[in-house]
């Protein structure tokens, strides 16, 4: 597997509406999109901080995975996300290493890249995703 970079930090929000004004006005980063993903039943905001972005969650639906976290552990940091190349290539290699899966196969994600998570059982606790961008 080849990592090429921390692609995101993915952190739940209740509000984007009340958090974004936080990372523009006292951070002073620009949100430059903000998108819904529908079948991930979470709308996202978009900051780049030089190579790496943050990515806000806020739920669409309170059964979606991003509401159950809400639920149950409050605002916080949600996944760490790594820029690889070959996603398939990649997931293949980890499930050999005995790495648990949450996605076999890579799915659509925001800004349209390819995703996959790992299970947090087998990264010490860390929900991680691994993301390619095929439209390069």
């Amino acid at each position: 597997m080849k990592i090429s970079h921390i692609e995101h930090l993915g952190i739940a929000v209740n509000s984007l509406d009340e958090t974004i004004p936080y990372y523009e006005s006292i951070l002073g980063v620009k949100c430059y999109a903000i998108e819904e993903v529908r079948d991930q039943k979470v709308k996202t905001a978009f900051f780049q901080i030089g190579q790496t972005k943050i990515e806000l969650l806020e739920s669409t639906d309170p059964e979606g995975p991003i509401g159950k976290f809400l639920e149950k552990r409050g605002q916080g940091i949600h996944h760490l996300a790594f820029a690889v190349e070959g996603i398939e290539k990649s997931l293949d290699e980890l499930a050999e290493k005995g790495v648990q899966l949450i996605d076999k196969k890579p799915r659509k994600g925001a800004e349209g890249l390819d995703i996959a998570f790992l299970h947090p059982k087998s990264t010490f606790g860390v929900l991680t995703e691994l993301c390619e961008n095929k439209n390069k």
